[in-house]
């Protein structure tokens, strides 16, 4: 901070004021310039159900609404959860990445269950590929 230091020899001008900020990393949310990233696991059966869930920022704890069929790589955007601009002009915002889990060991119960859906059109992405076409693909096609 220019002129903030101390005061000048015999009169002199006041010195500069350095300030030095260290960022400690934070377990969960991932910093990209003002904005801050978190990746938010789910399993099958709450993206495809539905679901409201808390997720952590750098102010507390933030609920959102996660909508029934939500697809792995979806991105939810909370305004103003973000880093604040050095400048003092608002803050960036925090970006939530739903990633659908999958278990690795599941019971004979589970796998019975699972082995049941598998063969379910809702199931199959192919059945579903014309409705969850993307821009592009609607452009190009």
């Amino acid at each position: 901070m220019s002129g903030k230091g101390n005061a000048g020899i015999r009169g002199g001008y006041a010195g500069d004021l350095l300030i030095g900020i260290e960022e400690v990393p934070h377990p969960d949310l991932k910093r990209m310039e003002n904005n801050v990233i978190y990746n938010l696991y789910l399993n099958i059966a709450d993206v495809a159900l539905g679901t409201q869930v808390e997720v952590p920022t750098i102010d507390g704890q933030a609920r959102i609404k996660i909508p029934k069929g939500t697809q792995s790589g979806k991105l939810f955007r909370l305004q103003g959860k973000g880093i604040p601009s050095l400048n003092g002009y608002g803050k960036g915002d925090q970006i939530v990445e739903v990633k659908v889990f999958t278990p690795v060991d599941l019971s004979s119960e589970e796998t019975a269950l699972l082995e049941k859906l598998r063969n379910s059109r809702n199931f199959n992405p192919e059945a579903q590929k014309e409705k969850n076409k993307g821009f592009f693909d609607k452009l190009f096609n």
